[in-house]
């Protein structure tokens, strides 16, 4: 099963900027997007490969966060959100479930530059924990998109020059601990220890030409799922958003 995600920082645009090519090119299992920024209703003139079925959830903020799976294999159930209003409001948590697992696709608040929203990313961080968790209890989970968070300081280009800095504060860092001492599984790092791997560069300072960059996105697994990852990769040649995809291999049938 192959399995992809990718924040396209706005699913109309990145259409007009090789997103088809690289849904059929790929070919995977399940494609995770977020930031869609789009309704449904927005995107009825666009043409999707006929394997896949996409699914939506949106913000209620028009052209806002949002995020969406598509899946070559019918779910058994999709459900929008965590259950806690204050939180599903922006459209940033979708599961599909499938017969032996779960996959969740999460776009994680920015704590914003002043870090005016640090306290409701700690919220939000406890609270998704909980409902992955809860999840578990019932079949592995496969959960993956823009954590908003470089967990150590392999993950981004300049450590040292952003330390406390959004995206890199020990709360938001504190928060990634947590996920994986619960037991979530990294898929990445299982592969590759080094730095110089990055999934965001900023389109300000011509920061991707030069792989300054940060490791933002990831796809975790429940422990139950490790014997079956036979890869994890980032692909930053694919162009498009100021993210690039990331994805994984699992030798498990494809839903």
């Amino acid at each position: 099963m192959r399995l992809l995600s990718w924040n396209v920082n706005g699913l109309r645009a990145v259409v007009n900027k090789g997103f088809p090519e690289w849904l059929a090119r790929e070919d995977a299992d399940i494609i995770c997007l977020q930031e869609t920024k789009a309704r449904p209703d927005q995107l009825t003139h666009l043409e999707w490969p006929a394997a896949y079925q996409p699914f939506w959830n949106a913000a209620e903020k028009p052209g806002y966060s949002g995020t969406a799976i598509f899946t070559k294999t019918p779910p058994l159930a999709v459900t929008t959100g965590i259950g806690i209003a204050e939180h599903d409001r922006e459209g940033r948590v979708l599961t599909a479930e499938f017969a032996d697992y779960f996959v969740v696709s999460v776009y994680v608040p920015n704590t914003k530059r002043d870090l005016s929203r640090l306290p409701y990313r700690q919220a939000w961080d406890r609270d998704l924990l909980a409902y992955l968790k809860a999840l578990e209890t019932r079949k592995p989970v496969i959960w993956c998109g823009d954590l908003n968070v470089a967990h150590t300081p392999l993950d981004l280009a300049r450590p040292k020059g952003n330390e406390g800095t959004h995206g890199f504060t020990p709360e938001e860092r504190a928060g990634f601990d947590a996920f994986v001492g619960a037991g979530f599984i990294d898929t990445f790092r299982e592969f590759e220890k080094s730095g110089g791997h990055y999934t965001w560069w900023s389109l300000m300072t011509g920061a991707r030409a030069r792989n300054v960059g940060w490791r933002i996105d990831y796809v975790l697994i429940s422990p139950a799922l490790r014997p079956a990852l036979t890869s994890a990769f980032i692909q930053p040649d694919v162009l498009g958003s100021d993210h690039c995809p990331v994805g994984i291999e699992l030798a498990l049938p494809s839903a």
